[in-house]
């Protein structure tokens, strides 16, 4: 599947998946929908409410919900980072991580492919933050939707230039994602699952920065008369992985 005229803006050109294989990647996430987060709901609303978030007047102020948010967030990322690189050791991958790594090539449907194992690990990281510092259901409600929403923005495929997270500071996208995914099981970079300041802390960016920078290297080469093809080139760092 393919979207007319956004082919420029694809991460992995070669890559097409077929009906057949989006239909598949379709169906098994709303299983995991309809078996595992729909019996989640039925104890969602007990749950926040043990932890604290308000539903009553007065609504919180934008600036409440802005700083909160920006909590979740950062709270989301470190705890996810940690499970993450977890889930890629050799238990945590052959057991369960293994199952979002079906699609090297990730789309937006693929975000919440999983294990129904990691789901629930996962969804640790994203009820922390509202755990540890609690608001209105309002801000709760804006926080899961942005959440999925990122998710599904890494998980796209595309790296567009006009996307406003493109102006968030230290925010990985669609692009740093799709490394991890490219690399696959191997892959010991990119772990956070929105900003980037964890795998550089902890130097789990490095194949990523060299990729970038070969990439670079080999686009500049082409600039000043390189491989040339029918008006277009052929972008050979395609299958470059590196660690």
């Amino acid at each position: 599947m393919r979207l007319a005229g956004f082919d420029k803006y694809k991460i992995q050109p070669k890559v097409k998946l077929s009906w057949s294989e989006m239909l598949k990647c379709y169906k098994d996430v709303m299983k995991m929908f309809f078996f595992i987060v729909g019996p989640l709901q039925l104890v969602s609303y007990p749950s926040i409410k043990m932890i604290g978030i308000r539903t009553s007047l007065p609504l919180p102020s934008g600036w409440e919900i802005f700083l909160q948010l920006l909590v979740y967030f950062l709270v989301e990322d470190y705890t996810n980072y940690w499970i993450h690189r977890f889930l890629h050791g050799k238990w945590g991958y052959e057991k369960i991580h293994s199952v979002h790594h079906e699609y090297a090539a990730p789309i937006g449907f693929a975000a919440p492919y999983a294990h129904w194992a990691e789901i629930l690990i996962l969804g640790i990281p994203s009820f922390l933050g509202p755990a540890i510092v609690p608001g209105h259901m309002i801000t709760f409600w804006l926080w899961i939707a942005l959440r999925q929403i990122e998710a599904i923005e890494t998980h796209s495929g595309y790296d567009f230039p006009w996307t406003p997270t493109k102006y968030i500071p230290f925010y990985g996208g669609a692009d740093y994602h799709d490394y991890h995914h490219y690399v696959g099981g191997q892959s010991q970079s990119n772990f956070a699952s929105v900003f980037t300041y964890c795998d550089f802390i902890y130097g789990t960016d490095k194949g990523y920065r060299f990729q970038k920078k070969v990439i670079k290297k080999l686009k500049e080469g082409l600039e000043n008369g390189g491989n040339q093809n029918g008006g277009s080139y052929y972008d050979s760092t395609q299958d470059l992985k590196s660690d």
